[in-house]
């Protein structure tokens, strides 16, 4: 059995942005609050980090900014992926040099390979590396799935440990196939609890950005066997989650933060500024949740 890296919830954190470049200013921020309010884990350079309109320079600057600064206070993960192989490897090995905990490895987009070629590049990736390597499986995002068979074969490889999984339908079989050889991580808000039942270890969450303490509570009391808090919160959540996936994450996610005063600045193109409806959609499920007056 492996060891699991985190129980809870891991933010997959915006990047703040100005037009010239990163605010590492806004960065420690956010950073030093997620701290305080007990979130378990941080993504850095993420889908919602907008790692995909990142150089490599800026990409490499926030990892390591953000790891230094962390110092081990809390589990620490990096957006590592690509759909080349090499560039994976490439950012998965400064990612390892400069300290942090584990990789986050999307499924490589575009391409469309088979799950032979699936398996030969997270098998790539892990060999070149002696850190921990969690598999992220988004299909809506890169038209392929990841398998549970395919699965089962990558969680005989020793670092790669867990998978942040969004096509849950499959959630059981890969638990079943992989004999506690591969940890589950909720990659959808919204099935948090559902995944925990089955033997889940937490969240890699969007929502997390604004409400930290709840998402962190949310899967704590599931774990500590209140069940009843752990479900309340859930429900609870989907007005929130609904409007913060209006429009393409993380659009609706940065305007809430903008709305709530952390003033992360805009997406990066070809990403946008959200619509005046799905705004009012944001402004009135923070209103509701009790985040806005």
């Amino acid at each position: 059995m492996k060891k699991t890296l985190f129980t809870g919830s891991c933010v997959a954190l915006v990047t703040p942005f100005t037009d010239t470049g990163v605010d590492f200013k806004k960065l420690e921020e956010l950073i030093e609050w997620h701290i305080r309010e007990g979130t378990d884990a941080i993504l850095i350079c993420g889908t919602t980090g907008e790692a995909s309109t990142m150089s490599d320079e800026e990409h490499k600057a926030v990892v390591s900014f953000a790891t230094e600064l962390i110092n081990k206070r809390v589990h620490v993960m990096a957006g590592a992926g690509s759909n080349d192989t090499r560039h994976a490897i490439e950012l998965s090995q400064y990612c390892e040099k400069v300290g942090v905990d584990s990789i986050l490895s999307v499924t490589p987009y575009y391409n469309k390979t088979t799950q032979e070629g699936l398996y030969q590049h997270f098998k790539a990736i892990a060999e070149s590396i002696s850190i921990p390597m969690v598999l992220y499986n988004v299909p809506s995002r890169t038209n392929l799935n990841i398998n549970p068979a395919t699965l089962k074969r990558l969680a005989e490889i020793d670092n790669i440990v867990a998978v942040k999984e969004c096509n849950l339908l499959q959630a059981a079989e890969t638990l079943y196939l992989c004999d506690d050889k591969l940890d589950l991580y909720s990659g959808e808000d919204g099935q948090v609890v559902p995944l925990l039942s089955l033997g889940g270890k937490g969240v890699i969450s969007v929502v997390a950005n604004i409400i930290p303490a709840d998402t962190h509570r949310m899967v704590k009391s599931f774990l500590e066997g209140d069940i009843e808090t752990s479900r309340k919160l859930q429900i609870k959540t989907v007005p929130l989650e609904k409007a913060l996936f209006c429009e393409t994450n993380p659009i609706p996610v940065k305007a809430a933060m903008n709305l709530l005063g952390f003033n992360v600045g805009k997406c990066r193109l070809p990403l946008v500024d959200i619509s005046e409806a799905g705004l009012e959609k944001v402004r009135k499920a923070l209103q509701e949740y009790g985040l806005l007056q």
